[in-house]
C-alpha cells in the first residue's frame, strides 16, 4: 500500500466521517460549553504543576516506546498519580486541581512524542500520525528500522528537531492567541462540515486526479459513520492497512525460509528433522 492510498484512507475515515456523522447525528448530542476565565497560571499553580509534569514525563514515555501502548494508559496512570500523592485532594472532580490537568496532559504528550521510536527504529506505528508519517516514508522510498540512522541520518535529526520547533512554535501560537482559537468555536457548523469536504475532495482528486478515488473516499466516509455509530475505533484500521502487507510478505519471506514448514524457525531445523 502506497502513501497516497494510506492518506486516502484517513482523510475518508477521521475527515469525510467525522462531518458526515455530525451532519446526520446533527442535534441529538447535548453539547455543553464552558465560559474561559483565565488563560495565564498563576505562581502558585507553576509550583504545583511542574512534579506533575516530571513526573508524568516520566510515566508516559515508556509507553510510547512500546508499541501499542498508547497514551490512555499513561493518562489515567498519572491522574490517579496525582490524585494520591497531591496534598489538595479535595480539589479533583469538583473545582479542579492544576496537578490533574498538568500531569495527564504531559503524559499525553510524552507518550505521543516517543511514538516515533518504534516507528523509526522498528518500521511499527502505533499511532494514527505515525501510520501517516509510515506511509509517506513508503511513498518516498524510505524504509523506517534500524538501517534509516545510517542511510538517512538527516532525515531522522531534522524529524527529531522538529518536534522541539513544533513545541516552541504551539508556545507562540496557543499563549497569545488562545482567546482567537476560543472564538473558532462560534463558527457555524453548517459551513464548517461543508468546508471540510470541500476541502477534503479537492484534496483526494488532486493527488491522482482520479474520480474513483472520490468514489472510494466517501464509501470509506459512510463506512467511518458506521463504525462511529457502533463505537469502533478508526485508528486500528489504518495501521492494519499499513501492516497488513507487511506482515504478509513477511510471512511469505519465513515460510519461505523454513520450506514452507510452520513449526521451523529455521531451514537447518526443519532439515535436521
Amino acid at each position: 500500500m502506497d502513501g497516497l492510498e494510506v492518506v486516502l484512507i484517513a482523510v475518508g475515515l477521521f475527515a469525510v466521517a467525522e462531518a458526515l456523522y455530525a451532519v446526520l447525528y446533527e442535534g441529538r448530542v447535548v453539547e455543553t460549553q464552558n465560559r474561559m476565565s483565565k488563560v495565564h497560571m498563576t505562581a502558585s499553580e507553576w509550583k504545583r504543576s511542574w512534579p506533575a509534569r516530571l513526573r508524568a514525563t516520566f510515566i508516559g514515555f515508556p509507553f510510547g516506546t512500546v508499541p501499542a501502548g498508547g497514551s490512555e494508559i499513561p493518562t489515567f496512570l498519572s491522574y490517579a498519580t496525582e490524585k494520591k500523592l497531591s496534598k489538595h485532594k479535595e480539589e479533583f472532580g469538583t473545582t479542579g486541581a492544576i496537578e490533574g490537568v498538568a500531569g495527564p496532559e504531559a503524559a499525553n504528550n510524552a507518550a505521543i512524542t516517543a511514538t516515533l521510536i518504534p516507528l523509526l527504529t522498528l518500521g511499527i506505528p502505533t499511532s494514527n500520525t505515525t501510520a501517516i508519517l509510515l506511509g509517506a516514508f513508503q511513498n518516498y522510498g524510505i524504509n523506517p528500522g534500524p538501517q534509516l540512522f545510517d542511510t538517512n541520518a538527516a532525515l531522522v535529526w531534522a524529524l527529531i528537531a522538529s518536534l522541539y520547533i513544533g513545541n516552541v512554535m504551539l508556545l507562540v501560537l496557543n499563549l497569545p492567541l488562545v482567546g482567537l482559537w476560543v472564538k473558532l468555536l462560534k463558527i457555524p457548523k453548517a459551513p464548517l462540515y461543508a468546508g471540510i469536504l470541500i476541502f477534503a475532495t479537492v484534496g483526494v482528486y488532486g493527488m491522482r486526479q482520479s474520480a474513483f478515488d472520490l468514489v472510494l473516499l466517501y464509501a470509506i466516509g459512510l463506512l467511518g459513520v458506521v463504525m462511529r455509530r457502533f463505537d469502533f475505533p478508526a485508528a486500528p484500521v489504518v495501521v492494519g492497512m499499513i501492516l497488513g502487507p507487511l506482515a504478509e510478505a513477511q510471512m511469505r519471506n519465513a515460510l519461505s525460509i523454513g520450506e514452507g514448514k510452520w513449526g521451523c524457525s529455521s531451514s537447518v531445523r526443519c532439515r535436521s528433522r
